[in-house]
């Protein structure tokens, strides 16, 4: 988000041990402000490592992350009431306790700040059925979200989707169900990866031209050129007879194509996109040009050996954001299933 020009706040825990004095000092001279991470002595900083085939995809990984339940308290983030309620969106993830999830969605809800849900694994994805009625955005894969329904429905309703090679328009057709039953219960906006498909941007009730409210939007330096470049090259009325009526029953899916990529490895890749939306959204872009300039993150973040690129090249991500952008294909738009 900062190499996008965004100046997140973040609301976190590290220890005093070397990768917790590692990152603060990265994170610092990244540019986000540090004012919410909670340092403390018996903080063991939250650690995963992961194994990756020839093909860069993860293989297995292990995960210790035992900390940000046990330190991100709801009387921590209850600290920084003012700088959420002032947000242009605030992102929670699942490593959260249900606790802390629940006070941070009712501080956004307060101001009317947008919440982004970010499922983080299939377990952790569940934390979503206290919540589910504060979120606007969730960015679950397949997996994810066919456990998120399932919580949702208090019944293990929906099986995990056997592929086989099937066409987008197909695989779309299988977890409509899941998807549809999520936006019923309160999610706003659906972000859906599919792997090497792309994403599937899906909402009932919302328009694809959502965009966060003016006064709340930030641009600084490049999120500026990020901005110009996009409203003049991808015009937000792409689907303008399709637009969805806010609280009208219809029911939008859209399918953005993954870039062809070089890829070196796949880890960061979800990262990326997020981070690339939610930067983009806090500029004033809006949903459907979010997900695009997402998408071109993620392909750059592929095609290095970090997770995350040394930085940004503006005309790239531009140009491969219109790419995206020009090829969505409208799946579906209706009044009901």
């Amino acid at each position: 988000m900062t190499k996008l020009g965004a100046q997140p706040f973040m609301i976190s825990a590290l220890g005093f041990d070397m990768p917790g004095n590692l990152l603060f000092e990265h994170w610092k001279s990244a540019g986000l402000r540090t004012e919410g991470i909670r340092k403390h002595k018996d903080i063991k900083t939250p650690t995963v490592c992961h194994i990756l085939d020839v093909t860069g995809e993860v293989a297995a990984g292990v995960a210790s992350v035992e900390a940000v339940e046990m330190f991100l308290t709801p009387e921590w983030i209850q600290r920084f009431k003012h700088t959420i309620h002032s947000a242009p969106l605030l992102m929670i993830d699942a490593n959260l306790s249900p606790p802390a999830l629940e006070v941070s969605c009712r501080l956004a809800a307060e101001s009317n700040v947008p919440v982004w849900f970010e499922p983080v694994s299939i377990a952790k994805s569940k934390r979503i059925a206290p919540i589910v009625k504060y979120i606007t955005f969730a960015s679950p894969n397949e997996d994810e979200l066919i456990a998120m329904a399932n919580a949702l429905s208090s019944q293990n309703l929906f099986r995990p989707i056997e592929r086989n090679n099937c066409s987008t328009d197909t695989l779309f057709q299988m977890l409509k169900p899941a998807i549809w039953l999520l936006l019923e219960k309160g999610v706003k906006i659906l972000v859906l990866t599919i792997g090497s498909d792309g994403v599937l941007l899906c909402t009932k009730g919302e328009s694809i031209s959502w965009r966060i409210c003016l006064e709340k939007t930030q641009q600084h330096g490049f999120s500026r050129q990020l901005f110009e470049n996009m409203t003049s090259s991808c015009p937000s009325n792409l689907y303008s007879d399709s637009k969805v009526l806010e609280r009208s029953p219809n029911f939008l899916a859209v399918h953005f194509p993954a870039l062809p990529a070089s890829v070196v490895r796949l880890t960061g890749a979800g990262d990326c996109l997020v981070g690339g939306m939610i930067a983009s959204l806090s500029t004033g872009l809006d949903v459907m040009q979010s997900v695009a300039i997402g998408i071109a993150a993620a392909k750059a973040s592929v095609e290095v050996d970090s997770n995350v690129p040394s930085q940004f090249s503006l005309p790239t991500i531009t140009g491969d954001a219109r790419i995206v952008y020009s090829t969505a294909k409208l799946l579906q738009h209706q009044s009901k299933l």
